[in-house]
């Protein structure tokens, strides 16, 4: 019996360890993806935030302009959600999280309407077809984000929202802090409206060549897609810092589960070879006993 459960423990023990090489080697992967996501998403930053300033900027001078992804209407009847998840899983909380912050917008808009789901990533088609169904999927977009899928999903939901088919779109996301803390996020979208100028931005007087109405109105397609392009990014970052996190922290419980078994191996061995010990010491009194 000892025996067979030395042998077993062997067998769980070499099991772990191969299971350890390989989330060791996931974490090795997802760190050197890391680098190159965060460096994408840090780069994209002040983009956005300049593209955010222009916009507000030019919104705050043309206010006679008139764009369709400017209009708000009267009656929101149908609501979109861009739901940014990652293809695959093992990193962690990352997906779930994400699918959370969007299941619990919803949950709070206590208005009667319809909610429409747009899933970019696996995780979040996964979730929500078995559930609430969806309104389109973008999927399979790989480890390096380029702007024209993200110019793809946004020339759908422009052209959803001037269709009037959805009346607001909001985007939800994980923004990328560092290894360890990525935040769910839920901004709107459409219909836009820009963050306020800053004091200092409001008394600097600008010169627009054509017009402050043609350069928004050019800009406000290439505002959504910016949009949509940076919290693709940011999720990307986020997820291969998840993932690093979960594949180390795998690594470590294997390491411990592995001295627990080791441990627990030695034991029965010990056990065993005191059994053995004892049963050759009673035969060899039985034989003493016998001789005289």
């Amino acid at each position: 019996m000892a025996g067979a459960g030395v042998k077993d423990l062997k067998r769980r023990i070499r099991s772990i360890k191969n299971t350890q090489q390989i989330t060791s080697a996931m974490k090795m992967v997802a760190a050197a993806k890391l680098r190159r996501a965060q460096e994408a998403a840090e780069k994209s930053r002040p983009y956005t935030d300049a593209l955010n300033e222009t916009i507000a900027r030019l919104v705050g001078v043309s206010t006679d302009a008139e764009h369709p992804l400017l209009a708000k209407r009267e009656e929101v009847r149908k609501v979109g959600y861009i739901v940014v998840t990652a293809d695959r899983g093992l990193c962690g909380g990352y997906n779930t999280n994400i699918i959370r912050a969007a299941t619990d917008s919803i949950a709070a808009d206590d208005r009667k309407i319809y909610n429409g789901i747009i899933a970019v990533g696996k995780r979040s088609r996964d979730f929500f077809r078995k559930r609430t169904g969806l309104d389109a999927e973008f999927i399979n977009l790989g480890d390096k984000i380029n702007y024209t899928d993200a110019r793809e999903i946004s020339q759908y939901v422009i052209s959803a929202y001037e269709n009037e088919e959805y009346d607001e779109i909001y985007l939800v996301y994980a923004k990328f802090v560092n290894v360890l803390r990525q935040v769910p996020t839920v901004v709107k979208v459409l219909p836009i409206e820009p963050p306020e100028e800053s004091a200092e931005e409001r008394n600097i007087e600008y010169i627009y060549e054509p017009s402050a109405e043609d350069i928004l109105l050019t800009l406000l397609p290439r505002y959504v897609g910016g949009q949509i392009y940076h919290a693709m990014l940011e999720g990307k970052a986020s997820e291969q810092g998840a993932r690093m996190t979960a594949m180390g922290n795998a690594s470590q419980n294997a390491a411990e589960i592995i001295g627990n078994l080791t441990l627990k191996m030695n034991k029965v061995r010990q056990a065993a070879i005191t059994d053995e010990i004892l049963d050759i010491v009673g035969g060899a009194e039985a034989l003493n006993k016998g001789g005289k």
